[in-house]
């Protein structure tokens, strides 16, 4: 027997129809979006990622992943891939807990089944038990054009289409704001590792960040995805900067997985590692994250990357030069 599809969003005139009222997000971005939109009192649900503004964590989590995400990269990226190969989601999505719920709405994503949970997984849950057909909303932010897009998707769909236009506006005069600033400075030459073991170079919106930031993206490539990249690669692209921001890690995570790419040949010999210029970013807060705290990111950037010209205070929070293998000194930061 066929179950009936999701409900579409609705495209007539705002005037003539209900925004909805109860809302489930399942990406800790939509959940950011949302509430950046002042809906948050919509929220009845949200994955197990969502985890700002802090009072979200009191809302019921709909989601969980299907394996230990404590375990070390390396076996994560076996895990993922195994059951990525075998066709299998690699979250799980409580029907019985949406179908309690009752949302009107549900905010999902398209752009990577292993970041978040995929469309798939929402239309396989809303056809097995949700009688009230909630409508669905896709994100796929690739890049800074469609991340903008899809803030406006997420304020139209919630009725406030003026808040859309406003926040994107916002957001885009902050960073414009940065960018001007170093507009005549000498470009920095960065590669930004989104995954620690095995090394993933990571794509999307960060080269564009990184360009904004006054830096040029050696290895990225703006609108696609991460993939993987070898210490070869590295070596002869040899930047002036790295960062690491493995998705889903923050700080102390990525921290604790760096001896693994330390260890890696011809990591030491890297003119970054020499001259103490490699940084670890939260990449579960920030960099992987395509919401309104990517402004945020490209003050990381600039703060990390043009010492002497940003202070932001997101040293200690959103990023820290990484000081070596342990028991190694730390080197002091180089001026721009």
């Amino acid at each position: 027997m066929r179950c009936r599809p999701p409900r579409p969003l609705c495209p007539c005139p705002q005037e003539e129809c209900l925004p909805p009222r109860r809302i489930v997000s399942l990406i800790a971005s939509s959940t950011e979006i949302v509430c950046a939109l002042d809906c948050g009192d919509r929220l009845v649900g949200r994955s197990h990622e969502c985890d700002h503004p802090a009072w979200v964590a009191g809302l019921p989590a709909v989601t969980a992943p299907k394996f230990e995400v404590t375990v070390p990269s390396r076996e994560i990226d076996s895990r993922v891939r195994a059951l990525v190969e075998e066709a299998v989601s690699v979250y799980r999505v409580d029907a019985e807990a949406l179908a309690r719920l009752a949302p009107d709405l549900i905010v999902t994503q398209t752009q990577c089944d292993v970041c978040a949970v995929s469309l798939r997984d929402v239309e396989e849950a809303v056809c097995a038990t949700l009688p009230s057909r909630p409508a669905l909303l896709a994100l796929e932010p690739n890049d800074l054009a469609s991340l903008w897009r899809d803030m406006r998707r997420v304020a139209d769909a919630l009725g406030v289409p003026e808040r859309g236009v406003q926040l994107v506006t916002r957001l885009q005069r902050r960073m414009r704001g940065i960018a001007e600033r170093l507009a005549d400075r000498p470009r920095v030459r960065v590669a930004c590792i989104e995954w620690i073991d095995p090394p993933m170079i990571a794509g999307n919106w960060t080269p564009e960040l990184l360009h904004l930031a006054g830096a040029t993206d050696v290895l990225g490539r703006p609108g696609e995805h991460s993939g993987p990249i070898t210490l070869d690669a590295l070596s002869a692209a040899d930047p002036d900067a790295i960062f690491v921001t493995p998705c889903g890690f923050d700080l102390a995570r990525t921290r604790a997985e760096m001896p693994a790419l330390a260890a890696m040949p011809g990591w030491s010999g890297l003119r970054a590692v020499r001259d103490g210029r490699v940084f670890l970013g939260d990449g579960n807060a920030f960099f992987n994250r395509p919401g309104p705290r990517v402004a945020e990111t490209l003050e990381i950037l600039a703060e990390a990357l043009h010492p002497g010209a940003f202070r932001y205070g997101h040293e200690g929070r959103g990023w820290e030069r990484w000081s070596g293998v342990p028991g190694a000194e730390s080197r002091s930061a180089p001026k721009s």
